[in-house]
């Protein structure tokens, strides 16, 4: 009890953080529903635990790079809605100025080098990061979020071997979400995934991946190991996903079963289950936490409706952080381009 007192303003933010990305997923579902968001999305619910428990355990100099289901890790590392709900929706206030969108959302400013819609594509940016970090003589680590399915990728061994022989700062993150698309983990991938990386000297973990509080202090070990220049990490964390691979996968019985589903939300939800440890603590009551919920998912609301009616980026930033020493949005007058 001593410790969990001593600790709560880390676990409120941690359950808090949790909850945002609950809400702004809830919320990015119903605009994709309703027809309101261009493209499509892929929900991080359910997996919360994973994101907040390690970016917790991050600076705003660490990096990170994330997946086409990266909402969760954007928020974790710091990320506001308002820009969030605007990147989504095309809007000129997005952190990409809308260009981005779900897949290709970035955030710079808190170290977050963007989510990639190619499966396992940011594994390579994530070690060139930790090694322009050991070259410069930086201080900060690079995690790598990827699902079960990217394990498959070339590009993981690759990189996996260069930051093994060079020892670099970097974490690779496998959110196994027991599924790759539609087909169950344990039909694609032979073995285990963690001897993968001990194959090539990674020391590497297996941590239930909805357990918040198991995942950060494991977390917390190995960026601070990393830092020492004991790296590279390679951690397997268990979750699961309660929607389908992307909105608009909702017919899911011929992949799982609703009773699968209904039994990880039902005692296996990484928000509910926190939420009873910290009551049992004392550490807050149940009024107090359906107050941060909704707190929270009014927010959240607030920040959709702000995006909708949001500006669109001018025709004129086509070109825009697109080509060198293109800075700022090119002038047209009367709708011809000077």
């Amino acid at each position: 009890m001593a410790e969990a007192k001593a600790n709560t303003e880390d676990y409120l933010r941690m359950y808090r953080q949790m909850v945002r990305i609950r809400a702004f997923e809830d919320n990015a579902n119903q605009l994709y529903l309703s027809a309101k968001m261009p493209g499509l999305t892929h929900m991080y619910s359910g997996q919360e635990a994973v994101a907040v428990g390690i970016c917790e355990a991050l600076t705003d100099e660490d990096r990170i790079t994330s997946t086409h289901r990266g909402h969760g890790h954007c928020v974790a590392k710091g990320a506001e809605f308002r820009e969030m709900f605007c990147e989504l929706l095309g809007r000129a206030e997005g952190y990409c100025r809308g260009k981005g969108g779900s897949m290709h959302i970035a955030d710079q400013a808190h170290g977050n080098l963007g989510a990639n819609a190619i499966v396992g594509g940011s594994m390579g940016i994530a070690t060139g990061a930790a090694l322009s970090a050991k070259r410069l003589g930086l201080d900060f680590v690079a995690v790598c979020f990827f699902g079960d399915g990217a394990t498959a990728q070339g590009l993981w061994y690759e990189v996996m071997n260069m930051a093994a022989l060079w020892k670099l700062p970097v974490i690779y993150a496998c959110e196994n979400n027991g599924y790759s698309e539609y087909t169950k983990t344990e039909e694609i991938a032979a073995g285990s995934l963690t001897a993968r990386a001990e194959a090539f000297g990674i020391e590497a973990h297996k941590v239930d991946g909805q357990d918040v509080l198991a995942v950060n202090a494991l977390a917390r070990k190995l960026v601070e190991r990393a830092r020492r220049g004991e790296g590279p990490f390679f951690v397997e964390l268990d979750t699961y996903r309660y929607h389908g691979h992307h909105v608009g996968d909702i017919n899911r019985d011929y992949y799982r079963s609703k009773d699968e589903e209904a039994a990880w939300k039902e005692r296996r939800d990484p928000i509910v289950n926190f939420g009873k440890w910290l009551e049992a603590e004392g550490i807050l009551g149940a009024e107090e936490l359906v107050a941060i919920n909704d707190e929270i998912r009014t927010e959240a609301e607030a920040a959709v409706a702000y995006a909708l009616d949001a500006r669109y980026p001018d025709a004129g930033e086509v070109d825009m952080h697109v080509f060198a020493g293109v800075e700022h949005a090119l002038p047209y007058i009367d709708g011809e381009r000077t």
